[in-house]
C-alpha cells in the first residue's frame, strides 16, 4: 500500500508505510544507509557512525530548519535500521519479497498533531527513494499529498503545520 496508515501502538501514535520495491534488499539497504544515495530521497544528512548506540546528527539540506540529534538503536544489514529522530523513532524494515523488497517504514510520533505533516513527508521521501532505485523522475511533492492525509487522519492529526516553505 502506497499511502501511510495511522495506528496507535502501546499508547503512542505511529505512521506506517509499506512499499514493494523491484530491487533486492542489498540494493535497497545501500539506498537507505549510504550518504550518496540518501541525498536523493532522505530529508537530512546523517552524520555519525553506523553502529548501534552511535550518536547521530541530522541536518536539513536546505538549511531552512534547525538540525537535531538522534541515536542509532538498531543496525542489522540488510534488514533493519532504527534510530531516534529527534523526539520520534524511525524504523526501516527490509524483507525479501519475490524478486524485490518489501520496505516498511514506521514513524513513532511524540505528538499526534504532526501525523499528517510527517506522513506527507515520508510519502514523498519514499516516492523519491523508489524513483532513485528505478532511475526515473522525482515523484510527488509534499503539497500534493498533505491534504489527503489531513482528510484521512482527521484534524487532531494536523494541529502542527507544514514544514518551512511547504505551506
Amino acid at each position: 500500500m502506497k499511502e501511510g496508515q495511522l495506528e496507535q501502538v502501546d499508547g503512542r501514535w505511529r505512521v506506517r508505510f509499506t512499499r514493494r520495491l523491484a530491487h533486492p534488499p542489498e540494493k535497497v539497504w545501500r539506498a537507505v544507509t549510504e550518504p550518496e544515495h540518501l541525498a536523493a530521497w532522505f530529508p537530512t544528512t546523517i552524520e555519525g557512525d553506523r553502529a548501534e548506540g552511535a550518536k547521530l546528527r541530522f541536518n536539513f539540506r536546505d538549511g531552512e530548519a534547525p538540525g537535531f540529534d538522534g541515536e542509532l538503536l538498531t543496525y542489522r544489514p540488510p534488514e533493519l535500521l532504527e534510530f531516534t529522530w529527534g523526539p520520534d523513532r524511525l524504523r526501516l524494515e527490509l524483507r525479501p519479497h519475490g524478486d524485490g523488497t518489501e520496505l516498511i517504514l514506521l514513524d513513532t510520533l511524540e505528538e499526534l498533531g504532526k501525523a499528517a505533516r510527517d506522513a506527507a513527508g515520508w510519502h514523498v521521501c519514499l516516492d523519491r527513494l523508489a524513483a532513485r532505485l528505478d532511475g526515473t523522475g522525482a515523484g510527488t511533492e509534499w503539497t500534493e499529498v498533505h491534504d489527503g492525509y489531513v482528510a484521512r487522519f482527521g484534524p487532531e492529526a494536523a494541529t502542527i503545520g507544514p514544514p518551512e516553505g511547504k505551506g
